[in-house]
């Protein structure tokens, strides 16, 4: 409970602090495609997992998207935990601090925390994963576009390669007099092991399961809302019929 209450009064500072101004991309839809879904979860594990915590996901959950406790077992779960065991991180918060600075938040809820008015939670995610680029200026190496100094440093680097990001000056619309630093395009530095089409698909996938994760009964709800809301029309329906049949004889 204490972890939960924490978790919802840092939902705040997670969505304003990291208001970067590049616009969003749009996240392609992964909720129905299970093979994506299991996707998502094999790249959460293996990339996410090691310094990031998933305190209200447990791996028996991923059974809702189609694998079994085998397979968990055999390719989800690299460390004494339990099928029935929550996603926690084997990170100390003391070696968090000493490398980053700071505790990585956890990402049960981060798909829902991220929205706002630019984009869905999904549509930041998506945005943030895909535009790392190379700053030697930062500790880490790394910057983003979407969360300027930003101190995470890009660990799907291999996937994707290295980036520079190109910028040029313009004119400030609001004043004419100012010069303002703008994004102009990327420039390929060191391949990776895929291409853009293919990590943009696989940071898809991995949206698609952070946000299966931040609300897993989703579907579960959606389909009881359109249930009772039949429901709820076909007793109107059926109360409007009796009331009128209960007061036409009474003038």
């Amino acid at each position: 409970m204490k972890k939960i209450l924490a978790m919802l009064l840092l939902l705040p500072s997670l969505v304003f602090a990291s208001e970067g101004g590049h616009p969003l991309d749009r996240a392609p839809d992964r909720s129905n495609d299970v093979a994506a879904l299991q996707n998502g979860a094999k790249l959460f594990v293996n990339y996410c997992l090691n310094c990031h915590g998933a305190a209200l996901m447990r791996y028996n959950r991923l059974r809702d998207i189609g694998l079994t406790e085998d397979q968990i077992k055999q390719n989800l779960l690299f460390t004494t935990d339990k099928v029935g065991d929550t996603m926690k991180v084997s990170m100390s918060s003391k070696d968090a601090k000493e490398w980053f600075g700071g505790e990585p938040p956890d990402l049960s809820v981060i798909a829902r925390a991220k929205s706002s008015g630019a984009g869905s939670g999904a549509d930041y995610i998506y945005t943030y994963l895909r535009t790392y680029y190379r700053d030697e200026t930062r500790s880490t190496g790394w910057n983003n576009l979407v969360y300027p100094n930003v101190g995470m440093p890009h660990v799907l680097w291999e996937l994707q390669g290295q980036r520079a990001a190109k910028f040029v000056d313009q004119k400030d619309p609001h004043d004419p007099a100012k010069v303002v630093h703008v994004f102009d395009k990327f420039e390929q530095l060191t391949p990776g092991t895929m291409k853009q089409a293919e990590f943009d698909a696989a940071m898809a996938d991995l949206v698609g399961f952070m946000q299966y994760m931040s609300e897993p009964v989703r579907d579960t709800r959606i389909r009881l809302g359109v249930i009772v809301l039949l429901f709820l029309g076909v007793f109107t329906v059926a109360a409007w019929r009796m009331n009128a049949a209960y007061w036409k004889d009474i003038k």
